[in-house]
Formats: C-alpha cells, structure tokens, sequence
C-alpha cells in the first residue's frame, strides 16, 4: 500500500494561518448579517411577543422559578416557559388571543388573558400570592414538586 497518496501537502505555515484567518472573518460577517437581520426584520409577520413578569406579591421580588404556560382560549398547551432572574419569561406568538398561566409548587395558580397583536409586545404582570391550600397538595403535586426540586438541584450543581 503506497502511504504517500495519504500524505498531506505541505503548505508553509503563514499559508495556513491565512486560510484559518479569512475562514474566521467569513465567519464573523456571516454572523454580524445574521443577527443584524434578526434585529431589524424583527418577529416573523403576523406574530407578536409575550412577556410575563412573574413577582412575589408580598415582597415584589421577582419569582424566577415559576412555570409559565401559554394557552389557547381552549386550553391547550401551546409551550412552557421559565423566567429569567429578574421574573421575566418571553416568547413569540401568532398574532391571536391567549391566556397566560402561572404555577409555582409554594404559590396559588394565577390566569391572565392576554392578546398578542401582529410586531407587537404584550406585557403580562402576574403577582403570586403564597398558596392558601391546607395540607400538603395531592399526590401528583408532591411529586411535581419532587421532580422540580431535583431539576432545582441539578441546576445548581451544575452552574456552579
């Protein structure tokens, strides 16, 4: 077996490191294009954007461990969202009315309604109040919260 036809050209070194550097500029246009079209085409036509902000009711702080679900008027799940640090949990919609849900294993459900307008931004406030409920929850929510605190911990775990 002739290894020769394997062999790798020999290119001097400025050679390579040219290739690599008009590779890594292509790179950064194509990236700048990107995200300049991405800002000023802004949301597809016919889609708006929602944006929860989730606080404590009490203490106004932001609650960024909520579970805020995005509904049709029928009910159905269209996605689940998770706010960020500062309670604020974005997505972008069709244009279309909506209800927003917001659920938290130590705080009481809220519901609002909400209706997304075609490059606009509907802005949600949702106070949660601490749950009222006598006991522990049902099965199925204990085990929710089970399943919540364990994702909780892997997340610290994992980001620190």
């Amino acid at each position: 077996m002739d290894v020769s036809r394997f062999a790798l050209p020999r290119l001097p070194l400025s050679r390579i490191q040219g290739i690599v550097g008009l590779a890594a500029g292509l790179l950064s246009i194509a990236g700048f294009l990107f995200s300049a079209t991405q800002t000023y085409l802004g949301a597809a036509p016919g889609s708006g954007e929602v944006v929860t902000l989730v606080r404590d009711a009490k203490s106004d702080r932001a609650v960024s461990d909520a579970t805020v679900e995005i509904l049709t008027p029928d009910n159905a799940i269209v996605t689940t969202v998770k706010p960020d640090a500062s309670g604020a949990a974005r997505y972008s919609l069709k244009e279309g009315p909506y209800r927003v849900r917001v659920t938290h294993p130590r705080y009481a459900a809220e519901v609002r309604q909400v209706q997304v307008s075609s490059g606009q931004r509907a802005e949600v406030r949702v106070s949660i109040r601490p749950s009222t409920r006598g006991g522990s929850g049902s099965p199925f929510e204990q085990a929710g919260r089970a399943v919540d605190e364990g994702f909780g911990t892997l997340k610290r775990v994992f980001t620190q």
